[in-house]
Protein backbone atom coordinates (compact mmCIF):
# COMPACT_ATOMS: atom_id res chain seq x y z
CA UNK A 1 0.00 0.00 0.00
CA UNK A 2 2.82 2.26 1.00
CA UNK A 3 4.24 1.93 -3.13
CA UNK A 4 0.47 2.62 -4.61
CA UNK A 5 -1.15 5.00 -1.94
CA UNK A 6 1.31 8.31 -3.46
CA UNK A 7 1.04 7.41 -7.08
CA UNK A 8 -0.38 10.04 -8.97
CA UNK A 9 1.21 8.71 -12.52
CA UNK A 10 0.48 5.51 -14.67
CA UNK A 11 -0.09 2.72 -13.18
CA UNK A 12 -0.08 -0.55 -15.42
CA UNK A 13 -1.95 -3.24 -13.95
CA UNK A 14 -1.22 -6.94 -15.70
CA UNK A 15 -4.14 -9.28 -15.73
CA UNK A 16 -5.97 -12.22 -17.84
CA UNK A 17 -5.21 -15.52 -17.74
CA UNK A 18 -6.66 -18.15 -20.66
CA UNK A 19 -8.64 -20.46 -19.84
CA UNK A 20 -10.26 -22.52 -23.21
CA UNK A 21 -9.90 -19.83 -25.82
CA UNK A 22 -11.39 -16.79 -23.29
CA UNK A 23 -10.25 -15.52 -19.92
CA UNK A 24 -11.25 -16.67 -16.25
CA UNK A 25 -13.10 -14.24 -13.81
CA UNK A 26 -9.93 -14.43 -11.59
CA UNK A 27 -7.65 -11.64 -12.29
CA UNK A 28 -9.76 -9.16 -13.66
CA UNK A 29 -12.07 -8.80 -11.07
CA UNK A 30 -9.35 -7.52 -8.92
CA UNK A 31 -7.68 -5.34 -11.92
CA UNK A 32 -10.85 -3.57 -12.62
CA UNK A 33 -11.58 -3.26 -9.01
CA UNK A 34 -7.79 -1.80 -8.17
CA UNK A 35 -8.41 0.42 -11.66
CA UNK A 36 -11.45 1.99 -10.78
CA UNK A 37 -9.64 2.99 -6.99
CA UNK A 38 -6.93 4.11 -8.14
CA UNK A 39 -8.26 6.38 -10.72
CA UNK A 40 -10.67 7.91 -8.04
CA UNK A 41 -7.00 8.54 -6.15
CA UNK A 42 -6.23 10.57 -8.50
CA UNK A 43 -3.61 8.30 -10.04
CA UNK A 44 -3.61 7.02 -14.19
CA UNK A 45 -4.36 3.06 -14.36
CA UNK A 46 -3.77 1.03 -17.68
CA UNK A 47 -4.80 -2.41 -18.12
CA UNK A 48 -2.45 -4.32 -19.96
CA UNK A 49 -3.37 -7.59 -21.48
CA UNK A 50 -3.63 -9.53 -24.61
CA UNK A 51 -6.51 -10.32 -26.63
CA UNK A 52 -9.62 -11.63 -26.22
CA UNK A 53 -9.57 -9.61 -22.71
CA UNK A 54 -7.82 -6.55 -24.15
CA UNK A 55 -10.67 -6.25 -26.77
CA UNK A 56 -13.83 -6.85 -24.33
CA UNK A 57 -13.07 -4.27 -22.14
CA UNK A 58 -11.35 -1.53 -24.65
CA UNK A 59 -14.15 0.23 -24.48
CA UNK A 60 -14.90 1.15 -21.05
CA UNK A 61 -11.29 1.63 -19.45
CA UNK A 62 -7.58 2.52 -20.94
CA UNK A 63 -6.01 -0.75 -22.17
CA UNK A 64 -2.57 -1.39 -23.39
CA UNK A 65 -2.69 -4.58 -25.44
CA UNK A 66 -0.04 -6.83 -25.88
CA UNK A 67 0.59 -9.90 -28.34
CA UNK A 68 -0.60 -13.67 -27.66
CA UNK A 69 1.53 -16.63 -28.31
CA UNK A 70 4.32 -14.80 -29.27
CA UNK A 71 7.05 -15.09 -26.34
CA UNK A 72 10.39 -13.64 -28.42
CA UNK A 73 8.15 -10.10 -28.47
CA UNK A 74 7.87 -10.00 -24.98
CA UNK A 75 10.68 -8.23 -23.42
CA UNK A 76 10.59 -5.36 -26.46
CA UNK A 77 6.64 -4.73 -26.31
CA UNK A 78 7.58 -4.73 -22.39
CA UNK A 79 10.95 -2.00 -22.89
CA UNK A 80 8.49 0.01 -25.81
CA UNK A 81 5.59 -0.26 -22.91
CA UNK A 82 7.87 1.02 -20.19
CA UNK A 83 9.75 3.56 -21.98
CA UNK A 84 6.32 5.06 -23.35
CA UNK A 85 4.11 5.31 -20.33
CA UNK A 86 6.84 5.90 -17.45
CA UNK A 87 5.15 4.18 -14.88
CA UNK A 88 5.26 4.71 -11.06
CA UNK A 89 3.98 1.43 -10.28
CA UNK A 90 3.50 -2.04 -11.94
CA UNK A 91 0.94 -4.35 -10.58
CA UNK A 92 0.11 -7.87 -11.94
CA UNK A 93 -2.82 -9.56 -10.89
CA UNK A 94 -3.11 -13.41 -12.09
CA UNK A 95 -0.90 -13.46 -14.74
CA UNK A 96 0.70 -17.03 -15.78
CA UNK A 97 4.14 -16.29 -15.18
CA UNK A 98 7.10 -17.83 -17.01
CA UNK A 99 8.97 -21.34 -15.37
CA UNK A 100 12.16 -22.55 -15.97
CA UNK A 101 12.09 -24.31 -19.17
CA UNK A 102 10.65 -20.45 -20.69
CA UNK A 103 6.95 -21.24 -21.22
CA UNK A 104 3.74 -20.83 -19.60
CA UNK A 105 1.64 -23.74 -18.05
CA UNK A 106 -1.34 -23.66 -15.95
CA UNK A 107 -2.77 -25.95 -12.72
CA UNK A 108 -3.21 -29.08 -14.93
CA UNK A 109 0.65 -28.62 -16.12
CA UNK A 110 -0.52 -28.58 -19.58
CA UNK A 111 1.42 -25.79 -21.66
CA UNK A 112 -0.83 -22.69 -22.53
CA UNK A 113 2.34 -20.55 -24.17
CA UNK A 114 -0.04 -20.14 -27.38
CA UNK A 115 -2.31 -18.50 -25.77
CA UNK A 116 -0.65 -16.22 -23.07
CA UNK A 117 0.37 -13.04 -23.31
CA UNK A 118 3.89 -12.17 -21.83
CA UNK A 119 3.77 -9.53 -18.80
CA UNK A 120 6.62 -11.25 -17.32
CA UNK A 121 9.20 -7.79 -18.50
CA UNK A 122 6.68 -5.71 -17.37
CA UNK A 123 7.79 -6.52 -14.33
CA UNK A 124 11.58 -7.45 -14.17
CA UNK A 125 12.47 -4.82 -16.65
CA UNK A 126 10.60 -1.83 -14.62
CA UNK A 127 11.99 1.17 -13.18
CA UNK A 128 9.66 1.61 -10.25
CA UNK A 129 8.21 -0.52 -7.62
CA UNK A 130 6.36 -3.72 -8.86
CA UNK A 131 3.54 -6.07 -7.25
CA UNK A 132 2.55 -9.27 -7.99
CA UNK A 133 -0.94 -10.99 -6.84
CA UNK A 134 -1.34 -14.79 -7.43
CA UNK A 135 -3.09 -17.96 -5.85
CA UNK A 136 -1.45 -20.91 -7.52
CA UNK A 137 2.02 -21.31 -7.99
CA UNK A 138 2.31 -20.35 -11.30
CA UNK A 139 1.63 -16.75 -11.77
CA UNK A 140 4.02 -13.84 -12.39
CA UNK A 141 5.57 -13.27 -8.86
CA UNK A 142 5.64 -16.29 -7.49
CA UNK A 143 9.59 -16.38 -7.78
CA UNK A 144 9.72 -14.86 -4.45
CA UNK A 145 8.52 -17.93 -3.25
CA UNK A 146 10.35 -20.79 -5.24
CA UNK A 147 11.43 -23.05 -1.89
CA UNK A 148 7.99 -23.77 -0.52
CA UNK A 149 6.34 -24.13 -4.33
CA UNK A 150 8.77 -26.76 -4.15
CA UNK A 151 6.35 -28.92 -2.02
CA UNK A 152 3.23 -28.54 -4.84
CA UNK A 153 2.50 -30.14 -7.60
CA UNK A 154 2.59 -28.13 -10.07
CA UNK A 155 4.98 -26.28 -12.28
CA UNK A 156 5.97 -23.01 -10.52
CA UNK A 157 6.79 -19.47 -12.31
CA UNK A 158 9.83 -18.37 -11.40
CA UNK A 159 9.39 -14.59 -12.14
CA UNK A 160 10.10 -12.76 -9.42
CA UNK A 161 8.85 -9.11 -8.05
CA UNK A 162 9.34 -6.59 -5.40
CA UNK A 163 5.91 -7.64 -3.13
CA UNK A 164 4.39 -10.47 -4.08
CA UNK A 165 0.81 -11.27 -2.64
CA UNK A 166 -0.40 -14.22 -1.98
CA UNK A 167 -4.32 -15.42 -1.87
CA UNK A 168 -6.80 -18.46 -1.96
CA UNK A 169 -8.24 -16.09 -4.73
CA UNK A 170 -6.44 -13.55 -6.63
CA UNK A 171 -9.29 -11.08 -6.80
CA UNK A 172 -9.15 -11.13 -2.98
CA UNK A 173 -5.51 -10.01 -2.67
CA UNK A 174 -6.45 -7.21 -4.57
CA UNK A 175 -9.32 -6.41 -2.34
CA UNK A 176 -6.85 -6.35 0.60
CA UNK A 177 -4.54 -3.83 -1.13
CA UNK A 178 -7.55 -1.44 -1.79
CA UNK A 179 -8.08 -2.18 2.15
CA UNK A 180 -4.85 -0.91 2.80
CA UNK A 181 -5.17 1.82 0.86
CA UNK A 182 -8.34 2.92 2.24
CA UNK A 183 -6.82 2.68 5.63
CA UNK A 184 -3.74 4.88 4.69
CA UNK A 185 -5.56 7.44 2.67
CA UNK A 186 -8.47 7.61 5.79
CA UNK A 187 -11.32 6.80 2.88
CA UNK A 188 -13.42 3.75 2.61
CA UNK A 189 -12.90 3.03 -0.85
CA UNK A 190 -14.33 -1.10 -0.74
CA UNK A 191 -17.57 0.43 -0.42
CA UNK A 192 -17.57 1.07 -3.88
CA UNK A 193 -16.29 -2.20 -4.72
CA UNK A 194 -18.97 -4.64 -5.49
CA UNK A 195 -18.15 -7.57 -7.12
CA UNK A 196 -21.16 -9.15 -8.47
CA UNK A 197 -21.73 -6.15 -11.06
CA UNK A 198 -18.13 -6.55 -12.11
CA UNK A 199 -18.65 -10.24 -12.31
CA UNK A 200 -21.84 -9.50 -14.54
CA UNK A 201 -19.98 -7.05 -16.49
CA UNK A 202 -17.31 -9.53 -17.24
CA UNK A 203 -19.86 -12.46 -18.28
CA UNK A 204 -21.12 -10.62 -20.39
CA UNK A 205 -17.96 -10.21 -22.10
CA UNK A 206 -17.52 -14.01 -22.34
CA UNK A 207 -15.43 -14.35 -19.31
CA UNK A 208 -15.33 -18.18 -17.69
CA UNK A 209 -14.59 -19.42 -13.85
CA UNK A 210 -11.00 -20.90 -14.10
CA UNK A 211 -11.52 -24.13 -11.77
CA UNK A 212 -15.46 -25.07 -14.03
CA UNK A 213 -14.66 -23.46 -17.00
CA UNK A 214 -18.01 -21.75 -17.35
CA UNK A 215 -19.29 -18.54 -17.71
CA UNK A 216 -21.27 -17.83 -14.28
CA UNK A 217 -20.66 -15.32 -11.87
CA UNK A 218 -18.06 -17.34 -9.93
CA UNK A 219 -14.46 -16.80 -8.94
CA UNK A 220 -12.56 -20.14 -8.79
CA UNK A 221 -15.30 -21.86 -8.06
CA UNK A 222 -16.76 -19.65 -5.12
CA UNK A 223 -20.01 -17.40 -5.54
CA UNK A 224 -19.93 -13.41 -5.89
CA UNK A 225 -20.84 -13.57 -1.69
CA UNK A 226 -17.89 -14.82 -0.64
CA UNK A 227 -15.46 -12.09 -2.30
CA UNK A 228 -18.45 -9.67 -1.16
CA UNK A 229 -18.46 -11.04 2.24
CA UNK A 230 -14.62 -10.65 2.66
CA UNK A 231 -15.31 -6.94 1.63
CA UNK A 232 -17.55 -6.71 4.29
CA UNK A 233 -15.12 -7.85 6.61
CA UNK A 234 -12.40 -5.91 5.73
CA UNK A 235 -14.13 -2.43 5.78
CA UNK A 236 -15.15 -3.79 9.47
CA UNK A 237 -11.32 -4.83 10.26
CA UNK A 238 -10.04 -1.01 9.00
CA UNK A 239 -12.89 0.47 10.74
CA UNK A 240 -15.18 1.84 7.79
CA UNK A 241 -18.19 -0.47 9.12
CA UNK A 242 -19.36 -2.01 12.24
Amino acid sequence: AAMAIDCKGTILIGTGFPVIGTFETDGPVGAIALYDTFQALGAHPILVCGTPLALAVSEDYRIHQISVGDLSQGKEEARIALEKYQPELVISIERPGLNAEGYYANMRGEDISAGCACFDYFVTEAKCPTIAIGDGGNEIGMGNALEGLKELDIIPAVTPCDELLIADVSNWAGFGLIALLGLRSKQDLLANVDTTKILEYLSRKGSVDGVTRENTLTEDGLEAINGQQLIEDLRKLTGFSS
